[in-house]
């Protein structure tokens, strides 16, 4: 080590400071222990600032299955007119809409109010360990290197970056050796709410819809087209294989998306979220040469499909390209492999557990090449049970993970990457470091997973009760 490294203590570290990283950091505030939440980039909060819905927060029955820290935000989002809230595509699942715009500020204001220490534009190099414990992290930025010690380490970076360092052990992708595709969401205002749902209503044809029986109940596209359009909400999927973006093809228009969900942002400004673009060449996310190298063509996807948009579909005659996601999107990198793994057949049978500590309502949920997806629904419209065991790692006595990092297979990873179930995670492990401070656990698996959820209860979080 560096004779000038600089030394730094805290009682938590989170590193990543996206929408599991953010939980997890404020939780572990609000416990009331000295908090230090690391991002590489220049603004906490990641794919909540994209634009894109918050999945996995409510089931297709529309019960909300994740609580606490969650919801903590969206109250924020609403105090400041930023939430429009719960909305149902009629395809597989309901999310909940923000103002991303508005969801910086919300991120830092809870972040705030439970005295979390932000550093960002700074990068985990490396981790001290003595035996199964990591004692601590050595950071990276403009200012040198800096050593921080401290008691719980929580891995949300999305990539397992502290665990896989620690020695943890971890898995990519499968037998297939395939890559979920990179996206970049954007955003257009001055759209037209009327006319486009009036297009929706009129051509269901073009639309994803019914793709569960628990959705379906029984309706035909026709009356799911029609209950979108009763909804209000610009709230579309447009398949790949549908007739609007099958004739773009035929005209050499080199669309390259299986798909145009659209999402409301702003009323006021009558925006929305578009997430099209892809690029599927099984990049894995960690390489930084590769992602680089995407983002020009992502960008190029964005205006193309925003051209088709606006020459192709009503409602968007004269709308205008308003922004784009601060950061590429990476759907799968490392899963870490914990004393639980959470598998697809868990998630489609909506299976419940004896140690759940969070939830998730998203479908499996892969993205391939081309207009491939898998899309596998939840039985009944129902959750799945996230079990304790999902986020401690082996081999590991003080680091817990959260987020798309947490012990699943391919399938189960597929549906608890969305935001919802990451902000639940991160509520848990969050809790839990809290919890095993205060009673000086050796090893997080001391820790009664009882008293967990108890203490998860307490602030909302949503456990049980639920389909």
């Amino acid at each position: 080590m560096s004779r000038n490294m600089k030394h730094r203590h805290f009682e938590v570290v989170v590193l990543g400071g996206g929408a599991a990283g953010v939980a997890a950091a404020a939780a572990a505030g609000k416990g009331g222990k000295r908090t230090l939440l690391v991002e590489a980039g220049p603004m906490l909060g990641g794919e909540l600032l994209s634009g894109m819905s918050i999945d996995g927060v409510l089931n297709a029955r529309g019960e909300w299955v994740v609580g606490g820290i969650a919801r903590e935000l969206f109250d924020e989002c609403r105090n400041m007119d930023g939430f429009i809230g719960p909305l149902h595509d009629f395809r597989l699942i309901c999310y909940v809409c923000c103002d991303p715009e508005v969801m910086k500020i919300a991120v830092m204001r809870v972040l705030d109010r439970h005295r979390v220490t932000p550093l960002l534009y700074t990068l985990a190099e490396d981790v001290v360990t003595d035996g199964n414990r990591v004692t601590g992290v050595i950071l990276v930025n403009k200012s040198g290197r800096t050593l921080v010690t401290a008691e719980y380490f929580l891995d949300c970076s999305g990539d397992g970056d502290l665990a896989a360092m620690a020695g943890a052990p971890y898995e990519i992708s499968d037998a297939s050796g395939e890559l979920q595709p990179l996206s970049l969401m954007f955003r257009m205002s001055n759209v037209q709410n009327q006319p486009l749902l009036d297009f929706a209503r009129r051509h269901p044809e073009n639309l994803a819809l019914g793709e569960s029986d628990y959705i379906r109940g029984g309706r035909t596209d026709a009356e799911l087209a029609e209950a979108i359009q009763r909804q209000g909400q610009p709230t579309l999927f447009f398949k790949g294989n549908g007739p609007l973006i099958q004739q773009a093809i035929r005209d050499e228009e080199h669309f390259p998306t299986a798909l145009i969900m659209i999402q409301p942002t702003s009323s006021a400004r009558r925006e929305v979220c578009v997430n099209a673009t892809r690029v599927a060449r099984n990049i894995l996310g960690t390489d930084s040469a590769a992602v680089s190298g995407t983002i020009s063509e992502l960008m190029e996807q964005a205006w193309t499909t925003a051209e088709f948009l606006r020459k192709r579909v009503p409602g968007f005659e004269n709308a205008t390209f308003a922004g784009i996601a601060p950061r590429v999107g990476i759907r799968e990198t490392r899963r870490i492999i914990g004393e639980h793994v959470l598998t697809g057949e868990e998630v489609i049978n909506a299976s419940k557990h004896k140690d759940v500590v969070a939830k998730g309502a998203q479908h499996v949920d892969i993205h391939q090449d081309g207009i491939r997806q898998v899309r596998i629904p939840i039985a009944n419209g129902g959750s799945y049970d996230i079990p304790w065991g999902c986020l401690v790692p082996k081999k590991l006595a003080n680091v817990l993970v959260a987020g798309r990092c947490l012990s699943a297979t391919r399938e189960g990873m597929g549906t608890a990457r969305t935001m919802g179930p990451c902000m639940a995670m991160g509520h848990a492990v969050g809790t839990a470091a809290a919890l095993g401070i205060e009673s000086r656990f050796k090893d997080v698996r001391q820790l009664p997973v009882l008293a967990l959820q108890e203490k998860l209860r307490e602030q909302g979080a949503v456990l049980d009760g639920v389909h």
